[in-house]
């Protein structure tokens, strides 16, 4: 049916200023900032649009029609004051819902104690699932030392998660007008813009032979670049909880109409009929709030369901296949297929086999005359993605697959991955470490998104590590790097999720050394938490003997053996008995000195003279030495914090890890690492016999993480592997593994899949009911139809 908006006397209402302000803001500010290319965001904003011109829109209007009737006069009044609170609570920009306007004057609050904690971290975006970073890019015109350019956004695929990449710019034309036509593109797996290239391809569009001041030059053209880059920059959000917010807020924005701000006093009178049109007022928000958070919700749910597994494939040495019953045969197989050749090529890149290699060459004969593979193959790593169709016969060598796979190791947004495998990995995780970007401007040479508000990163943070936490096994820790940036952020988030009882140190490790204009941060913070610090699993480690001060080894000291308090204990050493002084006893017992004893680390200093507990003058006082080694504690400045020299400039030291590592697990325990980066913690946990889970979204994921750990598999002699206690684990004999990796649909990917049943035209079906209004929209059925096809993750 069409509802066509009438008042009692049967005209048709004009539609005043401030109403048909209020239905182009709200549109607006639901809908947000119209953006060009191709993404999963612009799927959403036309989804938005056409829910809002078919079902909100006009569902609103028959209840505005039917509120004002006892009081038509009030009409300008109502929608003034929709527009006043809604504006507050709407992003211009993308539509999220949240204090994106809140100005001192408008007096905005939120509850932020608690009856169980009195000082707790708030921030503004708390309530938000944040989602992405990313440019609101529209083509434009520009014009730069007489030049004129034009920027195509139209094709642009906007970034599918929070991966830092660069526009890559392609000439297309030369317009009648002389205008340079220019198409726009993200960067993949790190290609770039070449100047040079778009020169030649203007000069010959020109009919030029050579290049001329028609041609603009390489600094005008970067200058142009430039222009088109800088256009705005957003955060990307969704309300966890978007009806029960704007109705809170809705009832302290009514609460102060009615009584006023704090500290001011009423001066209004209220009668019997502008309390009832305050109640419409009440009802007609709360069903524009409704409409919103149906919408958002469906999106809510989106955002949080498991995600589908995409090209999948697994690494494996030879000699894991070979273990197996039947692996043999296969291995044959695997190497007469035609996608050995691919896989050869792959080896000889890495400096596995040389340029003359054949996959013949793998087989030996050992001594009882059977032919095996060569030691010096053994581990070379296969990769099924060259033998898709003998993957199924590889996995089927092994009963318990997963007990057999070493890691998993998944290029994802690091919270759709979580979510993804919080089912199958809950409780099972015993060590989590993570290096996350830390807040450090535009400029910063990193490989995700680092220039962060303080409340984004917080979001950012927040929802990722409570995933985390129900990943971990009661007996887990939690290890978080960060620097003076967030270090008290992070430790009021930490402290939030795994309670303040659950801290357990502060570790100071060290850091770039660059130089500064105040005193140079050369330390930053690593916080360990425990899941439960009554349950947790702990190894106390040693280190080398060093002095505070300049961090050189030092030879071990002779003390005194002697603690404050009195006691009676003697020891007996070299035939004698001593009872300690008065007022002190010995430090240690008779079991630890008789131990001592045996490494020649106790003495008697024949020069000291001591009173007894008996008031016995002795000659010769008992002394200890040190040991050449000490107890770690939570000074880790002695050893790198990361890696100097290396090609990712954020890599971590695999010391820092190792010691992360051999605190709180052992062998095949799980280690978990969601800002994988370089790579750096499930390559030390390999090398440690730990199993491991990495999540990485960036282009490097291919070109470097992946690469990494199979030469890991194959034999990595960098980092920790020649270190005494490391290399009886893991050598060229004892290296080798079997792991998983695969990518996951991302949210961007699974709105672009999205699709909508043909509603009515506009206006022509008013809904009894918000949920009657989702009963046609047929998109969280299509993606929850999509999204539980065999996800093996």
């Amino acid at each position: 049916m069409r509802h066509d908006r009438r008042s009692r006397g049967g005209k048709i209402p004009m539609i005043g200023q401030k109403e048909a302000r209020f239905w182009d803001t709200l549109q607006n500010l639901f809908v947000g900032v119209p953006v060009e290319g191709a993404s999963g965001y612009i799927n959403l904003m036309r989804f938005k649009t056409r829910y809002f011109q078919r079902v909100m829109r006009p569902a609103l209007q028959h209840l505005v029609e039917k509120e004002l009737r006892p009081f038509p006069g009030f009409r300008e009044e109502l929608f003034d004051k929709l527009y006043t609170f809604f504006k507050r609570y709407i992003s211009e920009e993308t539509g999220a819902i949240g204090f994106f306007f809140t100005p001192y004057h408008q007096s905005v609050y939120e509850r932020v104690y608690t009856d169980a904690r009195d000082v707790v971290l708030f921030w503004k975006t708390q309530r938000l699932y944040y989602v992405k970073t990313d440019r609101l890019f529209r083509s434009m015109e520009t014009e730069i030392d007489g030049f004129k350019f034009i920027f195509d956004a139209s094709t642009l695929e906007h970034k599918r998660a929070n991966e830092k990449r660069d526009l890559v710019f392609h000439f297309k034309a030369v317009r009648t007008d002389g205008a340079f036509v220019f198409t726009v593109k993200y960067s993949e797996r790190g290609k770039r813009t070449s100047l040079i290239k778009i020169r030649r391809a203007i000069r010959d569009a020109l009919g030029l032979k050579r290049f001329t001041k028609a041609v603009p030059s390489e600094k005008t053209l970067e200058h142009a670049f430039r222009v088109f880059e800088r256009q705005s920059k957003v955060d990307y959000f969704l309300c966890k909880d978007a009806r029960n917010f704007l109705r809170e807020q809705f009832d302290l924005w009514m609460w102060q109409y009615l009584l006023g701000k704090p500290g001011e006093e009423p001066h209004t009178e209220w009668d019997e009929t502008r309390l009832k049109q305050l109640q419409a007022l009440k009802r007609i928000a709360y069903a524009v709030i409704d409409y919103i958070a149906a919408f958002e919700d469906e999106v809510v749910k989106i955002w949080n369901k498991p995600k589908l597994v995409l090209n999948s494939h697994y690494v494996i040495t030879l000699d894991r296949i070979l273990a197996q019953e039947g692996g043999r045969e296969v291995l044959e197989q695997v190497l007469a297929h035609p996608g050995m050749e691919a896989q050869i090529r792959e080896w000889r890149a890495m400096r596995m086999v040389d340029e003359s290699f054949q996959p013949e060459e793998v087989w030996g004969n050992n001594s009882s005359g059977n032919s095996g593979p060569k030691p010096r193959y053994q581990h070379l790593p296969l990769d099924t993605r060259y033998f898709k169709e003998l993957e199924p016969r590889i996995l089927a060598l092994f009963d318990d697959l997963d007990n057999a796979l070493d890691g998993w190791l998944i290029k994802s947004e690091n919270y759709q991955a979580l979510r993804t495998i919080l089912p199958k990995w809950k409780g099972k995780v015993q060590c989590i470490y993570i290096d996350p970007p830390f807040n450090k401007g535009e400029g910063a040479d990193y490989l995700y998104e680092v220039d962060y508000k303080d409340a984004t990163w917080c979001s950012m943070l927040y929802d990722r590590i409570e995933l985390a936490h129900h990943l971990l096994r009661d007996q887990g820790a939690m290890f978080v790097r960060c620097d003076y940036e967030g270090n008290m952020l992070v430790r009021l988030i930490m402290d939030s999720i795994f309670g303040a009882a659950n801290f357990q140190n502060e570790i100071i490790i060290s850091r770039f050394k660059k130089p500064s204009k105040r005193l140079t941060p050369v330390t930053e913070s690593l916080f360990f938490y425990a899941k439960d610090t009554g349950q947790l699993q702990f190894q106390p480690l040693l280190r080398e003997r060093l002095c505070s001060f300049c961090k050189q080894p030092i030879q071990p000291r002779w003390h005194l053996m002697l603690s404050s308090g009195e006691g009676k204990s003697p020891l007996h050493v070299f035939g004698r008995t001593f009872y300690p002084p008065r007022g002190q006893h010995w430090k240690y017992s008779q079991e630890s000195v008789e131990r001592m004893l045996q490494e020649g680390r106790v003495r008697i200093n024949e020069s000291v003279q001591y009173t007894d507990i008996f008031g016995n003058r002795v000659q010769g006082m008992l002394e200890y030495l040190e040991s050449d080694r000490q107890r770690l504690d939570s000074n880790w400045t002695d050893i790198a914090g990361y890696r100097y020299a290396a090609s990712f400039s954020t890599e971590n030291a695999e010391v820092l890890l190792k010691r992360v590592i051999l605190l709180t697990t052992n062998p095949r325990d799980i280690v978990m690492d969601y800002f994988a980066g370089s790579g750096t913690t499930l390559a030390v946990a390999h090398k440690l016999k730990r199993r491991w889970i990495g999540i990485e979204m960036g282009a490097h994921f291919y070109t470097h993480i992946l690469p990494r750990m199979k030469k890991v598999l194959y034999y990595d002699g960098s980092g920790i592997s020649k270190d005494a206690d490391v290399a009886p684990l893991y050598n060229a004999r004892s290296s080798g593994g079997f792991f998983k990796y695969y990518e996951m649909e991302q949210f961007e990917q699974t709105l672009q899949r999205l699709s909508l049943q043909d509603l009515p035209e506009e206006g022509g079906y008013i809904p009894e009911s918000i949920h009657e209004s989702f009963q046609l929209d047929l998109k969280l059925a299509f993606v929850l139809q999509i999204s539980e096809q065999g996800i093996t993750a």
